[in-house]
């Protein structure tokens, strides 16, 4: 299968996007779902489908249809569709309140001032109304009824009817000489005029819509900010072939390829996904990961695309390009979430597809019954002009879609990827948090904890030594030793002749002395050693599950090095965070349970589930599920990823691998384990946002009509209260931006990688 995406034109309601919905399910082998919203298709198609049959398709449905265009940084196109709905409503504002005041205020009408309003109403009728008269043409011809309908059909009738009455009836002669005023239960129809009724439902509507669209598009803009936050060039370094040294060529970036070594100076953004190759900065994330505080970036570690250098010269050699870099998997995944439909909504959906017809019959029964019972014409007519006005589809269909546009804009914004609407439910319901212990609650990078040194010996110079002959070794423990020792030293010397054993430790010389670092067991090989006060430390350590490193030189034991992968900075406060949104956090590992424990122990978690194999993790929450839990599950690591599916709610750590980002609900792009909490937090907000919209949505309608149909809704209030539930809906949606993630709300934490 095929994923193709569609920007689709022309829909103004709910019920257009399910026409064109239906339509491209109607093709052989298509999957579409139509986001009225995001005014997108995510069609599932089958391999070589023709994108050109779908936007063929749409077109055939009255509605157009595009690829999607590139998105380019600082390109920034007027918005014909705002602009245009901008020139009516002024016009029709101008021009409908003078008409909607000489109706109302008896006071203000002059000799002839009904002809004044007709040439007023007009203009407005005809060419401000006009989109919904096209629309309504447009879809009558494909035999199809949409909100549009009613508005052209109500606005066109109260219009026509104020016409014959001028014409023909009394109400221009008595206008003319008596100055008459109107009222909605005269007993002359003729006499009856609506142009205040037609010009200012216009108006009304106008505005909503124009608001409708201008908030749609401030819905969208954490995402197009996401997008066009990158680097649009890079300062790559080229082999000159003249002098053999190498020189900056600026390229832009969609050029850049895997391998390529590039300059980022201060200020700058990063060009794509790579790694350090030299130099030290602190790096400015915030765009990417909404991490407030910079992090520090050596030789080694791992950047990310469109983040900031705030500080020293680096050069990053490109490890990610084009569609596979962090950035442009957010900017996809937050693209799929939105166009996502909640079961909620697809109700909705459902309703609306068949609301307008039903809406038209109401009218039509309005009208019969008013006369039936003997009522004056004016008054069974605004009846039912009045329920075609107020019913308006558009707040239930935008219930569900502007929520998730702004919810998961905003969670991008904070470095929170949801993957779609059914994490909302989820997210409700869970009731245990799992955390994996490596890389989630700790650093997942080993580092120097404590220093001991035997009676004679300067820290410094047993760092040194230990550093230098570590900094050969590949294993994790050693280049902790030697990071270490590097930092709080500068340059280390090199070793000589050195030589790894493994599972034991290292030897080499170094300055010219033979020196030995390993394990305990490895220096007593040797013949070597400890002193009680190094025996006691070394027991102490190992007892708290730390890895020991003995460091001797010239056949004496000169001091214990301890490593252990220290937990993040962060990591208690968000389990505090966690347990007051109600879940009960387990931590898993498959550490010893010493060690498991010692760090349930620092970061408040009780229950800790020890020395489980990365197969058995699966088993785990398959357990907790069995007991009747409702789990979610944090991880980072390859092995997690089977966890992450099995759970009720996968979340992934950003700075883990793609296999566990891939099977996860929820991806925290930063590294800090305070976005669970506030993971969960934005998908509550979210989810309760849209059960706020859909209820307002129904209420509305369900209780907008039969007033209208009993005659007690003037047919241009019910006009205002259309275009206010259009923008109720809209409103309550935008409080999402103002979600604030926990890191901010109470202090910065500074990571250094």
């Amino acid at each position: 299968m095929t994923l193709i995406d569609l920007e689709i034109t022309g829909m103004t309601c709910a019920s257009c996007a399910a026409r064109v919905e239906k339509r491209l399910n109607g093709l052989d082998g298509v999957e579409a779902s139509v986001n009225f919203a995001t005014e997108k298709a995510h069609v599932s198609a089958p391999e070589g489908f023709d994108p050109r049959l779908l936007i063929d398709a749409v077109e055939q449905t009255g509605y157009g249809a595009a690829l999607p265009a590139p998105v380019r940084e600082h390109e920034h196109h007027v918005d014909p569709e705002l602009s245009s709905l901008k020139r009516r409503l002024i016009a029709s504002v101008a021009l409908s309140v003078p008409v909607i005041l000489l109706a109302m205020i008896p006071a203000l009408q002059f000799p002839g001032w009904q002809w004044v309003s007709l040439a007023l109403a007009t203009p407005v009728v005809t060419w401000a109304a006009w989109p919904f008269h096209r629309a309504t043409w447009m879809n009558l011809r494909h035999g199809a009824v949409t909100m549009d309908t009613l508005i052209s059909v109500g606005v066109g009738a109260a219009y026509l009817w104020s016409l014959y009455a001028l014409l023909f009836g009394d109400a221009g002669m008595i206008g003319m000489t008596h100055g008459y005023s109107w009222t909605i239960s005269s007993n002359d129809a003729s006499s009856s005029l609506y142009l205040e009724v037609a010009a200012g439902v216009t108006m009304f509507v106008l505005a909503g819509r124009y608001f409708e669209v201008r908030s749609k598009r401030e819905a969208g803009a954490a995402l197009r900010a996401l997008l066009e936050v990158g680097a649009k060039d890079a300062a790559v370094l080229r082999r000159d072939l003249v002098s053999g040294s190498r020189i900056e060529v600026r390229m832009p970036v969609d050029q850049l390829r895997v391998g390529d070594e590039f300059v980022v100076r201060p200020g700058e953004r990063i060009a794509t996904d790579g790694v350090v190759v030299s130099g030290t900065s602190a790096i400015d994330a915030s765009t990417v990961t909404g991490e407030s505080m910079p992090v520090e970036a050596a030789p080694g570690d791992a950047v990310v695309g469109a983040t900031v250098n705030v500080g020293g010269r680096l050069v990053v050699r490109a490890t990610r390009v084009g569609a596979d870099t962090q950035l442009a998997r957010m900017a996809r995944l937050v693209e799929e979430a939105q166009s996502g439909k909640a079961a909620a909504q697809r109700l909705a959906d459902r309703i609306s597809a068949v609301f307008v017809p039903i809406v038209i019959g109401i009218a039509v029964l309005t009208l019969v019954v008013w006369l039936a019972l003997g009522s004056p014409p004016a008054a069974a007519f605004g009846a039912a002009v009045a329920v075609l006005i107020i019913a308006c589809p558009c707040a239930l269909g935008l219930a569900t879609p502007i929520a998730l546009l702004v919810g998961t804009g905003r969670g991008a914004q904070l470095g929170i990827l949801i993957r779609g609407p059914h994490v909302l439910e989820s997210t409700r319901a869970v009731d245990t948090v799992v955390l994996d212990k490596t890389g989630t609650v700790t650093s997942g990078r080993m580092s120097l904890t404590d220093v001991v040194v035997a009676p004679g010996v300067e820290r410094a110079e047993l760092l040194r030594l230990a550093g230098a002959v570590e900094h050969a070794s590949e294993h994790p423990v050693g280049q902790a030793i030697a990071r270490a020792a590097a930092a709080e030293i500068g340059a280390l010397p090199a070793a000589e002749s050195f030589q790894s054993v493994p599972g034991g430790g290292v030897q080499g010389i170094v300055d010219g002395h033979a020196v030995v670092a390993g394990r305990p067991a490895f220096l007593t090989e040797w013949a070597l050693h400890l002193d009680p006060p190094l025996a006691a430390a070394v027991a102490r350590f190992e007892a708290g599950g730390t890895t020991v490193v003995v460091v001797a030189w010239d056949g004496a034991v000169r001091g214990i090095l301890a490593v252990a992968d220290r937990v993040k900075p962060t990591s208690a406060e968000a389990i505090a965070q966690l347990r007051r949104l109600g879940l009960e956090p387990i931590l898993l590992t498959g550490d010893n349970e010493t060690v498991a424990r010692r760090i349930g122990a620092e970061v408040g978690i009780e229950r800790v589930i020890a020395q489980v194999q990365p197969a058995e993790k699966l088993e785990v929450i398959s357990r907790l599920q069995a007991e009747g839990r409702v789990v979610a599950m944090v991880g980072d690591g390859v092995n997690d990823a089977a966890a992450l599916a099995q759970a009720d709610l996968g979340l992934a750590m950003g700075t883990g691998t793609d296999a566990a980002i891939e099977a996860s609900d929820l991806t925290l792009v930063r590294g800090d384990l305070r976005s669970a909490g506030d993971a969960i937090r934005l998908s509550r907000a979210t989810l309760g946002t849209i059960k706020g919209n859909l209820f307002w949505a129904f209420a509305y309608n369900v209780a907008a009509i039969p007033l209208a149909a009993l005659g007690l809704l003037n047919p241009m209030i019910a006009g205002a209260a259309m275009a206010f539930s259009s923008a109720f809906v809209v409103g309550n949606s935008l409080r999402l931006r103002r979600f604030r993630s926990h890191a901010d709300t109470v202090h910065p934490v500074k990571e250094t990688r």
